[in-house]
């Protein structure tokens, strides 16, 4: 379905055929600078459309990526781009500057607009593969926090992330109809499921600004505006966002959401904490929210 929309960010929807072929450009263009099977690829972007693109192109290349959230200090930036070895470096100039990269070759995505252009599928083609991954290939690499000490990297393959999926598909059964927030931090593995939850399935994928995530009753407008079907979050994010809703239906009205399904991760869930969660909007009997055939799971 390469016209079906496959990412919104602030307004923007790019297709799924546009973004098959931005990520086939920034493929090829990590491949004419060695990157393959084997290859660790840093990325260091805002949320933003490229941001999922360039996670797509890696991986499309053979190579695996390394998230370095630009938000992180300097010194944790730098660490793990040395302790990765990555092979390269996908960032921008403003993003790059003082970021020692080591060995790694810069991409910066402002200054390779040409050669991307170049690169793509000629427009209307959907272009093809350039490499099928193993399910024993490396996909991505996540770092501990270093709460305990230095931090380490964690290697996640491409079969274990399929998984997931697998997995959970009795329980959720996503499709194309859902539409998805990615909400956490791209190095967070949080993310990985709301990137493949939505693309995995042929949903939408609303990519949320990081200063859009750091404000809850934004936030809480873009989930009704945008008819997010699918919210995942940590409690204590979440415990926000009841608090956001109740201001925003104090202001505008009870919010008209279209969730079917509310995922918690990343921490103990304190289930009282709920209480005014359920009594505003119900368990997903369809008493409140969503069309009746979903959850909070």
């Amino acid at each position: 379905r390469p016209d079906a929309i496959a990412l919104r960010c602030e307004g923007v929807s790019w297709t799924y055929g546009k973004l098959a072929g931005r990520a086939y450009a920034i493929a090829r263009l990590l491949r004419d600078k060695g990157v393959g099977t084997g290859s660790f690829a840093a990325i260091s972007l805002d949320r933003s459309h490229d941001l999922v693109a360039a996670i797509l192109g890696v991986l499309e290349a053979g190579a695996a990526y390394v998230p370095i959230d630009p938000t992180y200090p300097p010194e944790r930036r730098t660490f793990l781009l040395l302790d990765s070895k990555a092979q390269v470096v996908i960032s921008t100039s403003t993003l790059a500057t003082g970021l020692p990269t080591g060995n790694a070759v810069r991409v910066l995505i402002d200054r390779v607009e040409g050669d991307l252009a170049r690169l793509a599928p000629p427009q209307g083609e959907v272009p093809m593969l350039l490499h099928q991954p193993d399910p024993a290939h490396p996909a991505y690499v996540i770092y501990t926090s270093g709460s305990t000490g230095k931090p380490k990297g964690v290697v996640v393959r491409h079969g274990e992330m399929a998984r997931l999926f697998s997995a959970t598909d009795d329980w959720f059964h996503f499709g194309p109809d859902d539409v998805w927030t990615l909400f956490h931090s791209y190095a967070f593995d949080f993310s990985v499921w709301e990137l493949w939850g939505a693309l995995a399935f042929g949903g939408r994928l609303v990519v949320v600004p990081y200063a859009v995530s750091r404000a809850p009753e934004v936030f809480a407008r873009l989930v009704r505006d945008e008819n997010v079907t699918v919210l995942n979050q940590t409690p204590s994010a979440f415990r926000q966002f009841i608090a956001a809703s109740e201001e925003v239906t104090r202001q505008d009205g009870k919010p008209a959401y279209a969730l079917r399904y509310v995922v918690f991760g990343g921490e103990a869930l304190d289930l009282k904490a709920l209480e005014p969660w359920f009594a505003e909007y119900g368990d997903g009997n369809g008493d409140g929210y969503g069309d009746g055939d979903g959850g909070t799971g």
